[in-house]
């Protein structure tokens, strides 16, 4: 468990997210200069800014991740996997793809199957994260989406993209966290904004916390 008043200890879990559609380079750099200093987890940008953000958190210990078939994840296999390889060349240590939400409600589950090994062919030895967006789904789905994830080698199942109906919840990560039995990690992303947010997804079951509001999170477990 993690000292939760420890500044270090609480952003060496985040994921320090800039993926809003309107930043410019300037905050890009901003944003991954802050982060290398607080010495967050991950900073998690849009593709097009990964070279930008390698160039300053590296060496640092800050991981750079990013993002595919995101925010929406219709986007076929072969794209996602093209952008996840993209996304690779480009310097990324880590990868958040977007499941297919339709095929999730449609129940083809060897479909997603099939995406999720696909990604982590393209995702090579990276850590790699899929998206369950669990606002729009069923106890049901989200069960059997872990378990595929599970099978397919993926490293996290992550709760939310921050674009869809729901952020994380706790009884969300709770059950991610039980099905998974250790044999893959919890990211819980959406609407976390405070230390107390954090705790408690930390409490349920979450390794790893995705979050645009890391800086002022950190502030407050030193208070």
């Amino acid at each position: 468990m993690i000292d939760f008043n420890s500044r270090q200890a609480v952003a060496a879990i985040i994921d320090q997210t800039l993926l809003q559609p309107s930043v410019d380079r300037h905050q890009v750099q901003s944003f991954c200069e802050k982060a290398a200093e607080l010495g967050f987890a991950a900073v998690c940008v849009a593709p097009c800014w990964v070279q930008i953000a390698v160039s300053i958190v590296g060496g640092s210990g800050v991981r750079v991740c990013t993002v595919a078939g995101f925010p929406l994840g219709f986007e076929p296999v072969e794209v996602k996997s093209k952008a996840a390889k993209a996304a690779l060349s480009a310097g990324a240590d880590e990868l958040d793809y977007v499941v297919n939400l339709g095929a999730v409600k449609g129940d083809e589950q060897q479909f997603i199957a099939e995406e999720m090994k696909a990604l982590r062919r393209a995702g090579e030895r990276r850590v790699l994260k899929v998206i369950l967006e669990t606002g729009y789904l069923t106890r049901r789905e989200k069960e059997w989406l872990c378990s595929l994830a599970v099978e397919s080698g993926l490293d996290f199942v992550k709760t939310a993209s921050g674009f869809g109906p729901v952020g994380a919840t706790v009884s969300d990560v709770k059950l991610l966290a039980e099905h998974g039995q250790g044999r893959i990690k919890v990211k819980a992303a959406g609407g976390i904004r405070t230390l107390e947010d954090l705790e408690k997804m930390v409490l349920a079951g979450a390794s790893r916390i995705g979050t645009s509001a890391g800086a002022e999170i950190v502030v407050q477990a030193g208070e």
